[in-house]
């Protein structure tokens, strides 16, 4: 068994996960997500064998204690021969790191981690419900997500933008598909957002936050026809589910087409 010790938040650990359990599907290893087994239990992966408390105490403590050995990925685009060796020769072992990455494996697995990773059925009633209470049922629905909280920081403050910027974004969509209705569905992790001056200014298309729970978040998004947002793992995995069209905003003053739409299986070779 190879116990996935996972790093980051949600979507982070829903990828670093998936390569392992890619790479565990093709060498025949059984894998476990320890993350899963106790904490986002929003997925079908969190009712599977092994996926408990039990086993995730029994992983921390064995390679706390020494008594597992643990590989590690913590080289980007370094050559990871040895540590896949390590996984082979040993019959349970934690792995973690960042940089475990198998994107051919990945691929050729991708229905089976989808699969693994289907919602719950009272998450995916929870998107329907948003869904039927606003906006029309031909409207086109976009999906937004506003990273903010740590994006402050991180790689110097290059992708935290003002509410300006995302409504600056947003009116070129609308513009873009100005011949039939959209709804706009905005999530994100700040709550200071200006949620009047968002309908305000993109009025009269409908704009609504769900405020939901990361799982249910992630879910309404996965629904959406299209994605707009920083780059995060988190728009990225949402587009996984259903091949939704995604723009990761890198500039916020660029202009805005139906080429700068991209698809998950480009983009997940590009995350940091």
């Amino acid at each position: 068994m190879i116990f996935v010790r996972d790093k980051g938040r949600l979507c982070n650990n829903i990828l670093q996960y998936a390569h392992v359990y890619a790479w565990g599907r093709e060498h025949g290893r059984q894998t476990m997500s320890m993350r899963f087994a106790y904490k986002y239990r929003y997925f079908h992966i969190c009712h599977t064998p092994h996926h408990h408390l039990a086993t995730y105490l029994f992983a921390k403590y064995g390679a706390k204690w020494g008594l597992l050995p643990v590989v590690r990925f913590n080289e980007p685009e370094g050559d990871t021969l040895a540590q896949e060796r390590q996984l082979l020769s040993h019959r349970h072992i934690v792995a973690e790191g960042w940089y475990a990455r198998w994107y051919d494996l990945f691929l050729k697995y991708k229905d089976e981690i989808i699969e693994l990773f289907q919602f719950d059925t009272a998450i995916e009633q929870y998107a329907t419900r948003q869904f039927r209470a606003e906006g029309s049922p031909e409207a086109l629905k976009l999906g937004v997500h506003i990273r903010r909280g740590d994006y402050r920081s991180w790689q110097g403050g290059r992708f935290f933008y003002t509410d300006e910027q995302y409504v600056g974004v947003i009116r070129q969509f609308l513009q873009l598909h100005a011949d039939r209705p959209v709804t706009v569905y905005i999530c994100g992790n700040d709550p200071d957002l200006q949620c009047d001056e968002f309908r305000r200014q993109l009025s009269p298309a409908p704009v609504i936050f769900p405020q939901g729970n990361p799982g249910q978040d992630l879910c309404l998004l996965s629904h959406c026809d299209y994605l707009i947002g920083a780059p995060s793992t988190f728009t990225l995995v949402a587009a996984m589910y259903h091949d939704v069209p995604l723009y990761w905003v890198k500039d916020s003053s660029a202009q805005l087409s139906e080429a700068s739409f991209s698809r998950f299986d480009m983009l997940f070779r590009q995350i940091l």
